[in-house]
């Protein structure tokens, strides 16, 4: 594998970040633009690629790592995953309960880390042991699994909705409410244990495609062939969306099938681009974030609870810097302009972290 191959999986990774970050943080949540909101419940907005498409560099970078394995015996290839799975969760959990002052016991226990800990492991596990055709058809297996359990166990006549839904009372069995996410208005959690099952395929067809990269990336071939698998994904997506609609709370199969098909399609422009056509504008920008992408993110979630912690007069730093540094433009645009210029600051840390080469691997 060449660099140029990793500077394209960097790229894509840290756009990524860059966008989750701009997602995460506007200034006024009431006025940012639609495209950066996500989709209230069935639907799909450019907002919802976001996470996904991060499982899926999970899985391209993965098809680099496990190879290297492959010599060493399987308690120690297991070790390592079940280590970085277990460090990876700590961290997304101990990060809702920061500042570390409310009980723990209505710590929320799954999260965007959490996730990614659990398809990480998962899809390694998977991905080491199995052959990558056995791969796909497991991959097709759970979607469709998925579907039946979604179906079967939501409430009669109308299982797909948000207080019906079957990933609302599997958790709520199985965690507790306490433990849930409730920013839906009742006690739902869009990470939580049941909807990770569909999401562990987006982290192997990511790997499937890293290893397709590896194999035929640098011919006009071969990112076609990718392209056009993509475009089959996207036009699956939508079929299977009259039966089982998009939706990212859900984690839906035709949102996985959706959202792989427009990675492939994008990840394959920017080999083109920078591959083949060796266009490097603003690769070094998003290469900052994708070298560091775990703790950029992290920094960038405490960075804003640090911000609303502290108080200056009656509201929080965070609320004093919008109100006082962007009054001077209108609504939106000064909800955005605050998320930019906080995505710049993340940036700065991935910046300082790459020109003293520290890479800091989760």
């Amino acid at each position: 594998m060449s660099n140029q191959r990793f500077l394209s999986l960097d790229v894509f990774r840290g756009m990524t970040i860059c966008l989750m970050i701009i997602v995460n943080t506007p200034g006024d949540p009431a006025s940012t633009f639609a495209p950066f909101l996500h989709a209230s419940w069935n639907g799909f907005t450019p907002a919802d690629l976001v996470f996904p498409s991060f499982l899926f560099a999970v899985g391209n970078s993965m098809s680099f790592v496990l190879p290297k394995w492959e010599k060493e015996n399987n308690s120690t290839v297991v070790f390592k995953i079940l280590k970085r799975t277990l460090v990876i969760f700590l961290l997304g959990y101990l990060m809702y309960w920061f500042p570390f002052t409310g009980p723990i016991g209505n710590t929320r226990i799954l999260g965007v880390l959490q996730r990614i800990a659990l398809c990480y492991g998962i899809g390694s596990i998977i991905a080491h042991y199995m052959h990558e055709r056995v791969i796909m058809i497991l991959s097709g297996i759970i979607l469709l699994a998925y579907w039946y359990l979604t179906m079967k166990f939501g409430t009669p006549g109308d299982p797909l909705s948000i207080a019906g839904n079957a990933v609302l009372k599997f958790d709520t069995w199985f965690m507790g409410a306490n433990h849930m996410y409730h920013g839906e208005g009742i006690a739902f959690d869009p990470e939580g244990w049941l909807s990770t099952l569909p999401a562990i395929v987006n982290v192997l067809i990511g790997f499937r495609v890293g290893r397709f990269i590896q194999e035929k990336g640098k011919t006009y071939e071969g990112l076609t062939l990718m392209i056009m698998w993509g475009a089959g994904f996207v036009f699956l997506a939508f079929m299977w969306n009259y039966l089982f609609p998009i939706n990212k709370n859900l984690w839906s199969s035709s949102f996985v099938m959706l959202t792989v098909g427009l990675d492939m399609i994008i990840l394959g422009t920017i080999i083109y681009r920078i591959e083949l056509q060796r266009q490097l504008q603003f690769s070094s920008f998003f290469e900052d974030f994708g070298k560091n992408p775990l703790v950029i993110y992290l920094f960038s979630e405490l960075l804003v609870v640090c911000l609303n912690l502290i108080q200056v007069g009656d509201q929080s730093l965070f609320e004093w810097i919008f109100q006082h540094g962007f009054s001077y433009f209108t609504p939106y645009w000064a909800s955005m302009a605050f998320a930019v210029s906080f995505m710049f600051v993340c940036w700065l840390l991935g910046y300082i972290l790459d020109k003293y080469k520290i890479y800091i691997r989760i």
